[in-house]
């Protein structure tokens, strides 16, 4: 049984709110999820993306997805803030539909709201075999094999 997952779902940037129902995102944060989960995520355009990038890591550009975690245990509590345009740019990039790189940044958000890292070589092997595992069971192919 999945852990139970109180999810609030923003979009201020509304271009993929089609694709991204309610009951998806929770599905995709649910395969990730080891612990109960208070998780936010918010779909936000390049400029907000860059903001709280800068702000936050002192990075001047828009990422796919910043994690803001606040709670590992007993119940994961985090904020997920994915930009949608540069998900929608990656996913051209990598040839795959904009649909399974958002279940990536979603997993790939959980997953460090969870505490994993991928600042060290072992820490990314470890994180990226488990975001395979999610994702294939999911039914997406593995996100690191760009064959």
């Amino acid at each position: 049984m999945k852990p139970a997952l109180s999810l609030s779902l923003q979009f201020a940037d509304p271009r993929h709110r089609a694709l991204l129902p309610r009951h998806k995102v929770q599905r995709f944060i649910r395969a990730a999820l080891e612990l109960p989960g208070e998780i936010t995520v918010r779909i936000v355009a390049a400029d907000e993306g860059r903001a709280l990038n800068r702000e936050y890591r002192s990075k001047d550009y828009a990422t796919n997805v910043l994690t803001f975690d606040y709670a590992h245990e007993p119940v994961v509590g985090a904020d997920l803030v994915i930009c949608a345009e540069v998900v929608e740019r990656e996913a051209a990039e990598q040839g795959i539909p904009v649909l399974s790189h958002y279940a990536h940044m979603l997993v790939h958000g959980t997953l460090h709201a969870q505490g994993y890292d991928h600042e060290a070589d072992d820490e990314a092997a470890c994180m990226e075999a488990r975001e395979t595992e999610i994702l294939r069971a999911l039914g997406f192919a593995d996100p690191y094999d760009r064959r």
